[in-house]
Order: structure tokens, then C-alpha cells, then sequence
């Protein structure tokens, strides 16, 4: 079913409440992995998913553009009610967060972003490769965050924009040839490098820890690390919701959830189901 393009208008002042749902959105499925540890951390919570398939991925697109993207599925999650929302894509993350706090400072706002810190941390040859769209790596907020670890723990980040992955990874099919392609290509040269930490900084990379996985073992005696930040941005925002008085107390009614897409709803509904086993209510919509 498709919908008209929606338009929204909100109060000036936003009230929220704590069995209102949690907003979650991503560029197309991947958030669906930062959604997997919200409902693992707060399962009394009501969430809704959006997917914003229809203009992915951001991570070949301009900052303006991500921007205003993020802007418009951010009122558009106000309008159904949300009371957080989490900003489940490292691109989006990098280049509207700053925007989207200045918008609503009421609202509790989690981003994503690639975990320097912990690959830093878990890394013994001091090397560590980063996974990403060529837009988070780009961007400033990411570069500053790098060469801020960079300096304290004396870590040497190796960055690979991963072009193509995410498009990929859209498709559904998680074991094709071109995925399998792509992971040599992408994750191989870090490891000949010397890389034994390898930091996934986009949530679609989850989805395909198992190829990266193999790629790891055929080219690296030593073990690898992946560094997944999906558990760390569940526990974010559980913190600002009780530091608000927002979590939900009740299991009365059982937490509801539901996804919204810019693209097919079966496309939505099938990554639901074979990356998650969920079957909520998908509806496509255009904002």
C-alpha cells in the first residue's frame, strides 16, 4: 500500500511520554541491527522502524542531502508520537546529528558511529582497520574522532571505504558472489597491513560478519577482532531514557512494532523476517 507523500506540522513544544515508541531509522535495512540489540536491552518498549530505502544508500550522496533526509523522517517519526529517536546509520550519524539536536533539543537523540575507541582498546599490533561508507569517513565528525584517538592511545586507524556493500547487502541475499567479491577486496589489504582489530563502521556490516569472518582466517594466523557498537548504542539510549523518565514500566499492552519504508513494503518485510524472524506491519510511505 502506498501513501501520499506526507506532510507534517508539529507543536512547538514536544511532549513526551513514556509509552510513546521508540523511533529507529537507517538508509534502507541495516538499522536493523541497532534495532536487534534495542529490543534484546528494552523489550517492554514499542518501536518503529523506518527505512529509507528509497533514497539509499547516503553513503554516496551529499552531506546537505543526508541532512535534509534525516530532517524530514525525523518529523515524520515526531508525528506518529516518538519520544527518542535513534539514528540507526553511521553516515546519517556523522553528517545530521549535530542538525537534528538543534531541531528538537527535547528529545533524547542516539547516534551511531564507528567504535575507534574499543577497536583501539581491543587491538594488540596498535593497527586497526575501519569498515565504512566513503561519506562517514569523509566526514568531520569521524575524522576528529579519529585523530583524537589516534593521538591518546597511539593507534594507527587503516580506513577502507567499502563502495557498493551496502547496495549489496540490500538485495537480501547475504552469501552472493558480488558480497563475497567485495569483502576480499575490501577487508584483505587491511589484514596484509597488519590489522587485527577491524572496526564495522556502518550497520549494515553486522549482517555480513560471517563473510568478513572467513575472509579474516584465510588471511591472518593470528585472530581478529570485529567490533560491532550496536549493544553500546542500546545501553545509550536505555541511560537517557531513565535519566528522563521515560522508560516504559509496563508490559500492558505488549511492545508493538512496525516499519515504515520509502520503498517496497515486501522488500521491508522480508529483511524482517530473514535477518530478524519478525513479521510487524510494513507500510510504504513517501516523504
Amino acid at each position: 500500500m502506498v501513501f501520499a507523500k506526507v506532510h507534517v506540522s508539529l507543536p512547538n513544544h514536544l511532549v513526551l511520554s513514556a509509552d510513546a515508541p521508540i523511533g529507529i531509522f537507517d538508509s534502507g535495512v541495516g538499522g536493523l541491527s541497532i534495532l536487534h540489540h534495542v529490543r534484546a536491552l528494552l523489550p517492554r518498549e514499542h518501536l518503529i522502524y523506518f527505512a529509507d530505502s528509497g533514497h539509499a544508500p547516503y553513503g554516496d550522496k551529499s552531506e546537505q542531502f543526508v541532512v535534509d533526509r534525516s530532517l524530514l523522517i525525523a518529523d515524520f517519526l515526531l508525528a506518529q508520537g516518538v519520544k527518542a529517536l535513534v539514528v540507526a546509520c553511521n553516515t546519517a550519524t556523522v553528517a545530521a546529528i549535530k542538525a537534528l539536536r538543534a531541531r528538537y533539543p527535547e528529545l533524547p537523540v542516539v547516534g551511531v558511529e564507528p567504535g575507534l575507541k574499543p577497536g583501539a582498546a581491543a587491538s594488540k599490533s596498535g593497527k586497526v582497520g575501519v569498515l565504512a561508507t566513503a561519506r562517514t569517513l569523509a566526514g568531520e565528525k569521524f575524522l576528529l574522532l579519529r585523530d583524537q584517538i589516534a593521538s591518546a592511545t597511539q593507534a594507527q586507524f587503516l580506513l577502507q571505504a567499502c563502495v557498493g556493500l551496502v547496495n549489496e547487502i540490500e538485495k537480501g541475499d547475504l552469501q552472493t558472489p558480488a558480497i563475497t567479491a567485495m569483502l576480499e577486496r575490501y577487508v584483505a589489504p587491511l589484514l596484509e597491513q597488519g590489522a587485527d582489530t577491524l572496526v564495522l563502521g556502518c550497520t549494515h556490516y553486522p549482517f555480513v560478519r560471517e563473510g568478513i569472518e572467513q575472509v579474516a582466517r584465510a588471511h591472518s594466523t593470528a585472530p581478529v577482532t570485529l567490533i560491532d557498537t550496536g549493544e553500546a548504542v542500546a545501553r545509550q539510549l536505555a541511560r537517557l531514557l531513565d535519566g528522563a523518565s521515560l522508560l516504559r514500566q509496563s508490559d500492558t499492552p505488549p511492545a508493538h512494532l512496525e516499519g515504515f519504508t520509502t520503498a517496497g513494503a515486501a522488500a521491508l518485510s522480508q529483511a524482517f523476517s530473514s535477518l530478524l524472524q519478525l513479521a510487524p506491519a510494513v507500510r510504504q510511505i513517501e516523504v
